[in-house]
């Protein structure tokens, strides 16, 4: 894993410093070498560059940029079956110098062009320039596992692996899109494809960009869509014979993920997915595993001693690092450098805690991320899967007059409930649903933190709802439940633009490369065949992925209450952080950015230091972006 840059820039403003700059922004992600290749031409200049964390081929072979005849390619991620893709290249008569994944791209491009994507298992986003056809290609994995990000105007061309390189560029433009900063202050991330500056954007997973040279137009393709596998017809399997098949490929995809040059570690938390990984892929191995679990038990933060049971019943050499609320605090004020675009998912704390423990014993760690997303295991398919359709039961004239009823009657007006944590928030989204109780309605419901309404309230300006994966109607009416369509909403929303984006900046942040078993397109192609029944069993989440690890781990030590990877941000707001939000949500701060409301940011201030603790999420969403302002705008 590594950080790219680069640009094309029609204006000749650009120097091979700049691109220095750019690149080295990046450091983080590549501590271990840079490269950077400038090419001026009549009509444009280029730059390409890289930032190396050595993986695979730790020799000078293995360095980027990297050039095989017209070709040249910067590239992060991997390619985890390069080597089968080598043996074929070799059989076409082709020649290698080292034997690094990267070298392998740039061969496999000569040999078959752009059709080679389809060859690749693994995580990635590269460009590639053809300096005889004048093309660049432009490049993301199927599930986006490694971030892209691009910039476009006034005849400049920027793309990075992260938003903080096209900073240090002098034409960059950073002006707010403030469509996004309503989408952030919902879902708590930018959603893709869009970004939080105007004119930039995130490539889509499975999609390519094709930049002509000559024309200096831009053509963006769909390689893959997870909508392919949703939209086929359920298998007619028996559900031992589905057992038998999805542990084959889990065992297949996981065993892609242990390919390295380094040593390689797991992220073991006890739960069914990290537990999943880590069986399959020590049942074969006389070597222990590493494995890794942190704590910080004085935030209510410990999963330890599940995850020391499971790793003593498999067998791995387990390292379990313990830290205190203070060495959460003081990673906040970084997180604006490490997350450049407004991010509000506070697991992202303890997720860099234990990437940083884990970079002290191993260069490479597998966690176990879209195992819910793949296998039904959030807790709102159980609330769709009960509630919904207890709610669907009652007649349409009856949920619309309790509706009715709930506008005119505010939360804070109803007798003892009013006092309740949270309920605020659970009524207004119930006289949501009752108005609509589609799967789509229910979705972004149970997915914003503020509403539109609420918005309207805060924000200053008029804002338009983004057109994103949320609003997707590509899953076909004759493949269409409400648990397919909230999973494949999910893989392609908050697996993308939250649990990803969390554990590639968190991972990156140490310098340590992150792997996702879980997801290799393999398994989703697989999975979303499956019947609804496999994956959610009278009530029972993941139930065949549950099947299979029983095999390996008894059921006694896995069965308990999914604990997720949650910080005290209502405590911490409360009191450590009561100064940072009096500082970042000062009037007069508010005021000059002339981006939210004053006096509705002062009600929820006011509120939720009088009691009204449900509104801390809200309260952390506006200070996350606050701090980002601060550090991206000043």
């Amino acid at each position: 894993m590594c950080g790219i840059s680069g640009f094309i820039d029609y204006t000749n403003h650009s120097t091979s410093e700049v691109l220095v700059k750019m690149t080295d922004t990046l450091y983080h992600r590549g501590p271990d070498g840079s490269g950077y290749e400038f090419f001026q031409n009549n009509n444009y200049q280029l730059g390409f560059g890289h930032r190396r964390l050595s993986i695979i081929d730790l020799s000078e072979a293995g360095k980027q940029p990297m050039n095989f005849k017209h070709l040249w390619i910067t590239f992060n991620g991997e390619v985890y079956n390069y080597k089968e893709i080598k043996n074929e290249l070799i059989a076409l008569n082709h020649h290698f110098k080292g034997h690094s994944d990267t070298e392998v791209i740039l061969h496999a491009y000569a040999q078959w062009g752009i059709s080679c994507i389809d060859k690749f298992i693994g995580m990635f986003a590269f460009v590639i320039y053809d300096s005889i056809s004048e093309e660049i290609y432009c490049l993301r994995d199927r599930a986006g596992i490694k971030p892209f990000f691009y910039y476009w105007q006034d005849g400049l061309f920027l793309f990075a692996s992260e938003l903080k390189a096209f900073h240090e560029h002098p034409e960059f433009k950073k002006e707010i899109n403030l469509d996004a900063v309503a989408a952030f202050m919902q879902f708590g991330n930018v959603p893709t494809p869009h970004c939080i500056f105007n004119n930039c954007y995130k490539l889509k997973p499975g999609h390519y960009l094709k930049f002509s040279l000559h024309t200096a137009e831009i053509l963006i393709h769909k390689y893959w869509d997870v909508y392919d596998a949703y939209n086929k017809p359920k298998l007619d399997i028996s559900f031992a014979e589905a057992k038998i098949e999805t542990e084959k490929i889990l065992k297949s995809t996981f065993d892609y993920r242990m390919v390295s040059d380094v040593p390689v570690g797991i992220f073991l938390s006890g739960g069914y997915d990290s537990a999943c990984v880590t069986a399959l892929l020590q049942k074969d191995r006389k070597e222990k595993l590493k494995t890794f679990t942190i704590a910080v038990p004085d935030i209510g933060l410990n999963e330890a001693p599940y995850a020391r049971d499971v790793a003593k019943h498999i067998g791995t050499e387990h390292f379990e690092y313990e830290c205190n609320h203070q060495d959460a605090l003081d990673l906040i004020d970084d997180l604006p450098f490490f997350y450049d675009e407004p991010f509000a998912d506070s697991s992202a704390i303890p997720t860099t805690l234990v990437c940083k423990m884990a970079k002290k014993q191993v260069t490479v760690a597998l966690s176990a991320d879209a195992g819910d997303e793949i296998f039904a295991g959030y807790n709102r398919y159980d609330y769709m899967m009960k509630h919904g359709k207890a709610l669907n039961h009652l007649p349409q004239f009856i949920r619309k007059g309790i509706s009715g009823i709930m506008s005119n009657v505010p939360a804070d007006k109803i007798p003892v409930l009013k006092n309740k944590y949270n309920f605020h928030n659970r009524y207004e989204k119930l006289k949501v649903l009752l108005n609509d109780l589609s799967p789509k309605n229910m979705m972004l419901s149970l997915s914003k933190q503020y509403d539109d309404s609420q918005l309207k309230h805060i924000l200053k300006c008029a804002f338009n709802n983004l057109d994103t994966a949320y609003l997707s109607d590509a899953l076909q009416i004759e493949y269409n439940s409400p648990l397919s369509y909230m999973m494949a909403i999910d893989y392609q929303t908050y697996l993308l633009d939250d649990i990803l984006q969390k554990v590639d900046r968190a991972s990156m942040t140490a310098s340590l490369e992150g792997r996702e078993p879980f997801l290799d397109h393999r398994i989703i192609e697989w999975a979303a065949q499956l019947p609804d029944n496999y994956k959610y069993y009278k009530g029972s989440k993941k139930h065949i992925l549950k099947e299979i690890v029983h095999q390996y781990i008894p059921k006694e030590l896995m069965d308990r209450p999914k604990m997720g990877f949650a910080v005290p941000i209502e405590k911490w707001l409360m009191h450590d952080l009561k100064e940072k939000v009096l500082y970042y949500l000062d009037d007069r701060k508010i005021e000059q950015e002339n981006i939210f409301e004053v006096r509705a940011i002062q009600k929820l201030k006011t509120d939720f230091y009088s009691g009204k603790r449900e509104y801390a999420n809200k309260i952390w969403y506006l200070l996350m972006f606050q701090m980002w302002y601060e550090k991206w705008m000043n």
